[in-house]
């Protein structure tokens, strides 16, 4: 089951994933559990356009449909807001993720690809980074 993260969830579901930007304040995480045992989340930060961040899935939950499903329940979020767009960065070096995005209908943005170096704080602690993300987009069909 999908829904939006609860206050008084956060530490059950912040024991088991990341929730690195949980108080970013910009957004808001969906979460999949099942019978109560978080197997997945994804935030979606209302920007315009919207962009889906953080996307983490349990390792014994991976390919099993938790990040399809979640993908999904963002986009459905971001029509019922009427977004015609959500966004996503990914790393060109994950395949997997880039893979998933386009077998969903993400495509590149248009963006030139960017690098990211140096500290970034999250909730869960600073992490060093050094990597090239590029842009990905699908439009969302408002009906």
């Amino acid at each position: 089951m999908i829904r939006w993260l609860e206050p008084h969830d956060a530490t059950n579901v912040g024991s088991v994933l990341g929730l690195a930007r949980l108080f970013q304040g910009n957004g808001d995480y969906l979460v999949d559990s099942d019978d109560g045992e978080p197997r997945g989340h994804a935030y979606v930060a209302w920007s315009d356009p919207p962009e889906l961040q953080d996307l983490e899935v349990r390792i014994e939950h991976r390919r099993c449909g938790v990040a399809t499903a979640l993908i999904a329940a963002a986009e459905t979020a971001c029509r019922r807001r009427g977004a015609s767009l959500l966004r996503v960065t990914v790393s060109v070096h994950n395949d997997t993720a880039s893979a998933l995005y386009r077998s969903l209908g993400y495509v590149d943005a248009g963006v030139e690809p960017y690098r990211v170096t140096g500290t970034i704080e999250l909730r869960t602690g600073p992490l060093e980074v050094d990597d090239v993300l590029v842009t990905l987009e699908k439009a969302l069909d408002t009906q």
